[in-house]
This record gives C-alpha cells, structure tokens and sequence, in this order.
C-alpha cells in the first residue's frame, strides 16, 4: 500500500533533482530519503531513477508518475489556501434574505462594497416578504435574513437591528415639497396611498395620526411600499413610508421629506439557533449594523 510520505519524498526528489538536496527540503536525513524511495519502488514496481555517475535521474515512468502526484498536491494546496482564506474571511459562500424595503436598493448596494474587500467571496441574495425570509432561514435555506420586528421563531434568532424613522413623500411640485418637515395636520385633505392594513408599519403610522386626531383620505391602498412610492411619484397622492424604498424614487418625481412624530421602522436579523454563524456571516452582520446605523442617523438629521 502507498505511503503518504513515500510520495512526499518522490515529490521532494523530483522538485530538487537529488537525494541530499530533498532530504534538507524535508528536514529529514538522506537515508531516509533514500529508503522512502527505494520502498516506493518496491511498492510500485517501477524503477523510479536511474544513477547517472554521482547523481540520480528520473525514469520516464517517474516523469509520468509525477504528472499525477503533482496534480494531487496542487488540489491539496488549493484546499489549504481555501481554509485559510475561510479563516481569514477573504472567501467562503452566503445566502441572505432581506424584505423588499431593504433588497431593492440599500442592501444592494452594501453587498456590492462588502464584495469589493473580498474577490473570493460569493452571495446569493433574496427578496421577498419578512414571512418568507423567516421561513426560509427557518429552512436552512439562508444563513441571515432582514425582516420586520419583532420576530417569534423556536428554532430561528432574532436580533434587533438599530431603528430608522419612516419619511413622508410627495409628488415634484407638490405644495408640501417646500417644506422642511411634515406632521400629521399636513396630511388632512391630501389623497393618500397608505401600506396594507395587515402591515405593522401601517399599524404604528395610523397610531401617530389618530393620537393627533387626523383622519386621512385613504385614495390607494398596497401591501409594497415601491408601488405607494411609484403612486406618488405619478402624481397620485402622498405617502408615508420606509426610507430605504423612499431613497430609490429620490428624483423620479418623489421628494422626500421628514415626519414628524418620529415612527420607527423595526427590523432585526434573522438567523439559524441550532447553529453558530460563521465568521464570514459575522462579519457580513457587523458591517450591515454599523450601515443601518448610519443610515439612521442621517435620515433623522
């Protein structure tokens, strides 16, 4: 039976063209050397190098041997190479799910410069309503997924992610464009395209105006909030919404503009409980919080 370090030292022999020179490459002594290769040869079969004077030459049947042994080694060296690019973060797979609000555009975008550090990383990315993500990290189908919060799962985590204020919007040219903020008395009498009743977000929007005693007329209702956006930006009405799709419509006819009270948009990320993160997704997790953040801030400035 082949010896592992019998092919080592054919290898070594090979790579240096003698016995002294593979014995110092593999900080051994050249007997041992010598009796590595003479016991392959015994294996094998094959006479494996010839001595020509004081030195030793391959045979062509160790020239064909060491195609093969060569490929062997080059495919353990990519193995190698690729567990320390995993250690070290530069490669590696994931799949994330995100709802709509944060797959059109925002999430996107953070992908592509996370993906610009990391030549040798891949990502699959999905969209589609908080219900699906969870089922689908549920699943084992995707490492992290974005959702609304708050999320009850027995098998998945949930983690919140830092709140971001809702913003209103409203057609180009629209009287409320001039202003610098918008609270819920802007609204009376203006049509307005409202998210799904079924929504959270809806939910906490209708809560803001009923504690300051508007009623809104209700002209469009919709469970995504691009297609409010894309209503408003056709000159339908105005719209209260999340500010990540908002940004998306920024100078397609939509302007955008601070509400006031703040009402938040809550989201977490999801993730499986029966596993741990690897340190790719990890590290994929810690830069998407510091751009939330950010992107807070800057929405509630």
């Amino acid at each position: 039976m082949l010896n592992p370090r019998q092919i080592e030292a054919f290898r070594a022999v090979m790579l240096t063209g003698g016995i002294t020179a593979a014995a110092e490459l593999l900080n051994i002594s050249q007997p041992a050397v010598s009796r590595l290769i003479s016991d392959l040869q015994y294996t094998l079969k094959l006479t494996l190098f010839e001595r020509r004077g004081s030195r030793i030459a391959p045979t062509s049947e160790a020239l064909s041997l060491y195609q093969e042994v060569e490929r062997s080694f080059v495919g353990l060296e990519r193995i190698e190479q690729a567990a320390r690019d995993l250690e070290a973060r530069r490669a590696g797979t994931l799949r994330v799910a995100a709802m709509p609000a944060l797959a059109i555009g925002f999430l996107p975008r953070f992908v592509a410069r996370f993906l610009s550090q990391r030549p040798r990383v891949d990502v699959s990315l999905f969209g589609s309503s908080s219900t699906l993500v969870l089922d689908w990290v549920a699943a084992g189908q995707c490492e992290l997924g974005f959702g609304q919060s708050p999320v009850e799962h027995a098998t998945v985590l949930s983690e919140k992610l830092p709140p971001v204020p809702v913003v209103a919007i409203v057609p180009s040219g629209h009287p409320l464009a001039r202003r610098s903020r918008l609270v819920p008395e802007d609204f009376a009498g203006e049509a307005f395209i409202s998210l799904g009743a079924s929504t959270l977000l809806r939910y906490r929007i209708d809560a803001a105006f009923a504690d300051h005693g508007v009623q809104r007329t209700m002209r469009v209702e919709t469970q995504l909030t691009m297609i409010a956006c894309a209503m408003v930006a056709a000159g339908a009405g105005v719209s209260i919404v999340d500010p990540f799709t908002a940004e998306e419509y920024a100078g397609r006819g939509v302007v955008i503009i601070p509400f006031e009270p703040r009402v938040n948009i809550e989201m977490a990320v999801l993730h499986s409980a029966q596993r741990s993160l690897s340190t790719l997704a990890q590290d994929f997790l810690n830069e998407f919080r510091l751009e939330v953040a950010a992107f807070g801030l800057r929405e509630s400035a």
